[in-house]
C-alpha cells in the first residue's frame, strides 16, 4: 500500500536536497517554520486545509496551523519561497474545480499559496504518486499580491531542483549536476514510447538531437508550449533547427537532412493523435529533454558527454550495447585521463577525426573553459575544437553536443576523415592536440592508420593520444603501418588499460602517446604504464563505476609516474623500442612481488584447473 512518506522521500531525492540547511537555503518540513515569523503568521492564517473551499475564498481558514509537506527558502532570494504538497497516489492529484484542498495535491498547494503570496513570490509544487513512473507533478508561480497565478507548464510531471524552479520562472537556463540514474530512466521511457509510435532505430537519435538543437533557439524555447497543434510544433522545430544550424555554419544539405526527419513525422498518425501537453506527446519529449537532459549539458563544471551517455543508454534497449548502431562510448574517466596526458589547456587546439557523439571534444572544452576568462572562452568556442564524423546520426549528435555548449562555430566536418578536402582544412588550423578512439575492426582501414592520419594533421611537435586495441602494440601485426609511423613520429608512452574498461564490450585496449612529425629515436626510452587497476567495480544495471572512490588517487599516481617518467615495480617501466618490438609494459616491467598473497596463488591454480576442464584435459574418475 502506497503511503505519503514515500512521495515525500521521492520529492527530496528528485530535488536533490535534504531537510534543514542546504547550500541554496533551508527546507522546513510540515510547516515547522517557527524561526521565520512572517511565514509562521501566514500559515496560522491559512490554518489546516478545509474539505472544501473555493480558491478565491479567503474567509475559510482551517483550524490550527497549516502544515504543507515542505516550505523551502533561499539564501540569495528572500522574497521567494517554494511550498510543496504531496499525495500518495495520482488519483488525488487535482480536482475539477480546485476546491478540495484537503483531498487533492494541486488544490492543497494552491490553498497554501493564496495565503503565502500576501508576502512572498510563491512557487507552488504539487506531487502525487510514489515513483517517478507513476507520479504526477504540477507547478505554479503566484507573484506577491497578485490575484492570479501562472502554471509552469514545462515543469509538468518533472521535479526540479529548488534553484531551477527560480531559473524557470525567470526564463533563465537551467543547470543540474550529472545523474546517470536520471539519464537512464529518461532514456528507457523515451525509447519505449518512440517504439510504440513505430519510429525507426536510425531515426531516433536525429529526433533527440534535433529537439536539443531547436531548444537553442530562444524564441522556440519560449513559445513551443503555446503552439496550438502537432503540425505547428513540427514546423517550428524545423525552423528553429535551421536558425541554429545556419548560425553555426552548418551546410544546407546537412540542415535539410535533419529537418527532413521531422517532416516525416507529419505522416505519423499515432504520434499526431496524442494531445499536446500529455505524456508521450511531441511537446512532452521537448519538455523532458529541456528540463532533464539539456541542463546537465549546460552545467558549467560538467566534463561529461551527457548527450552521448543518454544516446548510449537509449540505444541499449534496441537489443545491444549500441555498437550495432555505430557508437561505443569512450568511458568518461578514460577521456579525462587522456586529456590530462595530452596536457589540454586553454591555449590548445584539439581535434578528434572520428569524433562520434563528441565525448573527447566535450571533455577537452570543459577543461579548457576552467582555465579561461570570457574572452579566451569565446576564442576556444570559435577556433579551439575540431572534429570529423562519417555517420549521419553520430554527426548530428556531435554538432548538437557542441552547439548546446555554445560552440560559436561548430567545426565538425561531415564526411570521411581521410577525405583530402577535410584533411587540408584541418591541417590549415594548426592543431596541436589529437584525441581519438578510432573505429575498430574495419575492413579497409586498420586502427593504426587512423593514428597515422591524425599525426599527419597535427603540427610538428603536436601530441596525439589514442586508445586502440592491444593488438596494435604487438610487433607481429600491422608491420608496414608501424614502420611508417616510426619514420615520422615518436612513441612517447603506452598505457595498458584495464581488461574490461569498455565493459560490456570485450575489447582489451591500450592508450598510446605520440609526438607528431618527430622521427622515433630507438636510443631514447619510451615510458610504459601498467594501468590495469582503475579502482572501478561492476554493479548490476550500472556497469563499471567508481563505487569505492578510488579513481582520483589512482589517476594522480599514473599521471605522476608518466610526467616524471618514474619506474615503479608492477606499475611502470622505460625501454628503448623499435617498430618491430612489443609496445606494452607487460614485456618490460618488473613484478612487484610484495603485493602477492596466498589467495593470488590459489586463484591462479583455480583458473588453470578451470581452463583444463573446459578443454577436456581433466576428467572425473
Amino acid at each position: 500500500m502506497a503511503i505519503e512518506q514515500y512521495t515525500e522521500s521521492l520529492t527530496l531525492k528528485e530535488m536533490k536536497c535534504e531537510l534543514g540547511s542546504n547550500a541554496f537555503g533551508y527546507v522546513f518540513p510540515q510547516g515547522d517554520v517557527s524561526d521565520v515569523d512572517k511565514i509562521e503568521i501566514l500559515l496560522k492564517k491559512a490554518g489546516g486545509k478545509p474539505k472544501e473551499c473555493e480558491l478565491n475564498d479567503f474567509s475559510k481558514g482551517g483550524n490550527g496551523k497549516a502544515k504543507p509537506e515542505y516550505i523551502i527558502t533561499f539564501n540569495d532570494d528572500t522574497s521567494t519561497i517554494i511550498v510543496v504538497e504531496c499525495k500518495n497516489t495520482a488519483k488525488k492529484h487535482e480536482s475539477i474545480s480546485l476546491n478540495k484542498p484537503n483531498a487533492y495535491a494541486v488544490d492543497g498547494v494552491l490553498y497554501y499559496a493564496k495565503f503565502l503570496k500576501e508576502e512572498y513570490n510563491v512557487i507552488a509544487v504539487a506531487i502525487s504518486g510514489t515513483t517517478t513512473a507513476n507520479m504526477k507533478v504540477s507547478a505554479f508561480h503566484w507573484l506577491k499580491g497578485q490575484d492570479k497565478y501562472m502554471q509552469l507548464d514545462k515543469a509538468s510531471d518533472i521535479i526540479l531542483e529548488p534553484k531551477n524552479y527560480i531559473k524557470l520562472t525567470k526564463g533563465e537556463k537551467l543547470q543540474k549536476a550529472y545523474s546517470l540514474d536520471e539519464i537512464r530512466t529518461t532514456a528507457i521511457d523515451m525509447h519505449e514510447y518512440l517504439r510504440e509510435i513505430k519510429m525507426t532505430e536510425r531515426h531516433k537519435p536525429i529526433f533527440i538531437a534535433g529537439i536539443l538543437i531547436a531548444l537553442n533557439d530562444e524564441d522556440f524555447a519560449k513559445s513551443y508550449t503555446a503552439l496550438p497543434s502537432f503540425t505547428s510544433v513540427i514546423n517550428n522545430v524545423q525552423s528553429a533547427i535551421e536558425n541554429v544550424l545556419k548560425d553555426s555554419g552548418i551546410k544546407n544539405n546537412r540542415i535539410n537532412y535533419i529537418k527532413q526527419a521531422f517532416k516525416n513525422l507529419l505522416d505519423n498518425s499515432k504520434f499526431s493523435a496524442i494531445q499536446l501537453g500529455h505524456k508521450k506527446s511531441l511537446t512532452w519529449y521537448i519538455e523532458q529533454l529541456e528540463m532533464k537532459i539539456k541542463p546537465m549539458m549546460d552545467y558549467a563544471d560538467n566534463t561529461i558527454d551527457a548527450l552521448g551517455v543518454f544516446y548510449h543508454e537509449f540505444i541499449k534497449y534496441s537489443g545491444g550495447d549500441g555498437s550495432g548502431l555505430g557508437i561505443v562510448l569512450t568511458p568518461q574517466h578514460l577521456t579525462e585521463f587522456m586529456c590530462d596526458v595530452a596536457g589540454v589547456n586553454k591555449n590548445s587546439k584539439v581535434v578528434d577525426i572520428c569524433c562520434g557523439s563528441g565525448s573527447f571534444l566535450v571533455t577537452a572544452m570543459s577543461k579548457m573553459f576552467k582555465q579561461a576568462n570570457p574572452q579566451e572562452a569565446e576564442r576556444i568556442r570559435q577556433e579551439g575544437l575540431y572534429g570529423a564524423e562519417f555517420d549521419d546520426e553520430l554527426y548530428t549528435l556531435a554538432i548538437a553536443n557542441m552547439i548546446i555548449r555554445k560552440d560559436g562555430k561548430s567545426n565538425i566536418h561531415f564526411g570521411d576523415c581521410f577525405d583530402k578536402a577535410i584533411t587540408n582544412q584541418l591541417k590549415s588550423k594548426q592543431i596541436n592536440i589529437g584525441l581519438i578512439n578510432p573505429p575498430y575492426s574495419q575492413k579497409d582501414v586498420v586502427e593504426l592508420e587512423f593514428v597515422e592520419h591524425l599525426l599527419d594533421i597535427l603540427v610538428a611537435g603536436g601530441t596525439g593520444v589514442v586508445v586502440v586495441p592491444m593488438s596494435c602494440a604487438i610487433g607481429t601485426k600491422f608491420k608496414e603501418v608501424r614502420e611508417r609511423i616510426f619514420k615520422k613520429n615518436t612513441l612517447k608512452a603506452v598505457f595498458s588499460m584495464p581488461d574490461d574498461i569498455f565493459y560490456p564490450t570485450a575489447t582489451n585496449v591500450c592508450v598510446m602517446v605520440w609526438e607528431a612529425h618527430t622521427p622515433h629515436d630507438i636510443t631514447q626510452e619510451t615510458f610504459f604504464g601498467f594501468c590495469k587497476n582503475d579502482g572501478f567495480v561492476k554493479r548490476k544495471k550500472l556497469g563499471r563505476i567508481d563505487a569505492l572512490n578510488k579513481w582520483d588517487n589512482i589517476k594522480a599516481e599514473w599521471l605522476t609516474l608518466y610526467r616524471n617518467r618514474d619506474v615503479k615495480d608492477g606499475l611502470s617501466a622505460r625501454y628503448c623500442v623499435a617498430n618491430t618490438d612489443e609496445w606494452l609494459c607487460e614485456a618490460y616491467m618488473k613484478t612487484d612481488y610484495s603485493t602477492l598473497k596466498q589467495d593470488d596463488f590459489q586463484q591462479t591454480i583455480n583458473d588453470y584447473l578451470a581452463y583444463l576442464v573446459k578443454k577436456g584435459d581433466v576428467y572425473e574418475s
